[in-house]
């Protein structure tokens, strides 16, 4: 059932991108017919009853509301534009290379239940990412095959401060481009901003402040200490958190004068 939806909402995302349902039917097909033996399987395991998803190395859980990708360690030191990003886009400035394009945790996120909001806007006035706020965490095996695990925010410094980075990420849901030639329709973020500690107008997720992609302005690092070798493999788990409801003033108001009146009428 869950792969069943999986391959409605990719055909729903992407009905232009040039694969069809059919295309999809095959992937998890092959994906049944694969044997080879998972590094992290005992992290899956730990994580509970997941279900692998068409297209990339993607897991959802929907009862736990989480999203699980394959990665690895590819940078270890050096100012940051992203925590992670697709294959061979921006590991120059990306910690970790996830095996998955933008679009499938995009679609992931969706499956269990996160709302997109909308990329940061730069002009005429800075206006912050938003959308639902998604919590990181990384997993990965020590030399020795023990379990280890940090808050994505603990592999990423302030360049100032030298202390891991406090702020949360958002699900902005990056936008499309629409070829004008072919008019078929490229996800922004397939380009390399999957999760991203400098503000990008195309990312899938951000932060919720202002941090230039600027070089000279880029204001988070590498936190080399926390983060195990190069091209050790990880597990990122993705896992929405639920808005607190916010106040509507104009509804407050509402109840105030329809209490007032109540008063008066007594």
């Amino acid at each position: 059932m869950i792969k069943k939806l999986a391959l409605l909402m990719l055909a729903m995302l992407f009905l232009t991108s040039g694969a069809s349902a059919q295309d999809a039917e095959k992937l998890v097909e092959q994906n049944k017919e694969k044997s080879v033996k998972d590094p992290l399987e005992t992290i899956n395991k730990s994580l509970g009853k997941l279900v692998k998803l068409p297209q990339g190395e993607v897991w959802i859980d929907t009862k736990k509301k989480i999203v699980v990708i394959d990665g690895m360690i590819v940078l270890r030191k050096g100012a940051l534009e992203m925590l992670a990003c697709p294959p061979e886009t921006k590991e120059h400035e990306t910690i970790i290379q996830a095996q998955a394009d933008s679009y499938i945790v995009h679609t992931a996120l969706l499956m269990v239940g996160a709302k997109s909001g909308s990329p940061v806007v730069w002009e005429p006035k800075y206006k912050a990412a938003n959308g639902t706020k998604v919590e990181i965490m990384v997993h990965w095996l020590d030399e020795k095959g023990k379990k280890k695990k940090l808050r994505g925010q603990q592999l990423i410094r302030n360049v100032k401060t030298k202390k891991a980075m406090t702020e949360d990420w958002v699900f902005a849901g990056s936008e499309f481009y629409t070829n004008p030639n072919t008019k078929k329709k490229h996800y922004m973020a397939d380009s390399g901003e999957m999760i991203c500690v400098a503000n990008f107008t195309t990312a899938m997720m951000d932060l919720p402040i202002e941090s230039s992609q600027s070089r000279e302005g880029l204001i988070f690092e590498a936190f080399t200490e926390n983060i195990p070798p190069i091209r050790t493999k990880v597990r990122l788990v993705l896992k929405p958190v639920a808005n607190k409801s916010a106040k509507d003033p104009e509804k407050d108001r509402k109840q105030s004068n329809d209490s007032q009146k109540e008063e008066r009428g007594r």
